[in-house]
């Protein structure tokens, strides 16, 4: 089933790379709910949401030679939308305050106290340990599992990504960390606690 939606995301996709404006509208159709809520849960704002989707559609049809059929077209488009997100923030003024300027309240003033945050000698120590007996765990993994968990939690890459990547099945690279995992807790089970 899922070969066979992408079959037909690719034939809609030589269509618009074409100039077929109806089969691109087509697409738009299919993906718009998806985008959309993928940029609604980034930007928590249903208009804004609404506009940059649209956007991302635009963008979408501008790039659409660029698109690899190697790759899900549905991939292709939300990553789109999450980097037209990503811009979006950036652009955005945040107001700032000075953390060195009292508050105003009424006619008083309220200085600012904050903790001190710097971890102790003793836990810098303790957390350097812990990681370097957690890359000793892994450096233990056979070498499919290792490079699954490093492309994971150390490069910080999605499941699809890690799939293109490794160029395995997306149920492949899942199941491979999984069992990364569970082999890590076993290992680490008695070196942490």
């Amino acid at each position: 089933m899922v070969q066979k939606k992408k079959r037909a995301d690719y034939e809609l996709v030589k269509k618009a790379k074409a100039g077929d404006g109806r089969a691109y509208d087509q697409l738009m159709e299919m993906y718009h709910d998806a985008v959309f809520n993928i940029i609604l849960r980034m930007v928590h704002n249903r208009q804004e949401a609404e506009d940059l989707t649209q956007e991302t559609f635009i963008k979408a049809y501008n790039s659409i030679n660029s698109f690899n059929e190697e790759y899900a077209f549905s991939t292709w488009l939300f990553k789109i939308a999450t980097n037209h997100c990503i811009d979006f923030f950036r652009k955005r003024k945040l107001v700032t305050y000075s953390m060195d300027e009292p508050i105003k309240y009424k006619d008083d003033e309220i200085a600012h106290e904050y903790a001190d945050s710097d971890p102790t000698v003793d836990k810098k120590m303790v957390d350097g340990e812990k990681s370097n007996i957690i890359k000793q765990a892994i450096e233990q993994l056979p070498d499919k599992y290792r490079m699954a968990i490093i492309l994971r939690h150390h490069e910080e890459k999605s499941y699809e990504e890690i799939a293109e990547i490794l160029n395995l099945p997306l149920g492949t690279v899942k199941a491979r960390i999984f069992r990364a995992r569970e082999m890590l807790k076993k290992i680490l089970k008695d070196a942490l606690f």
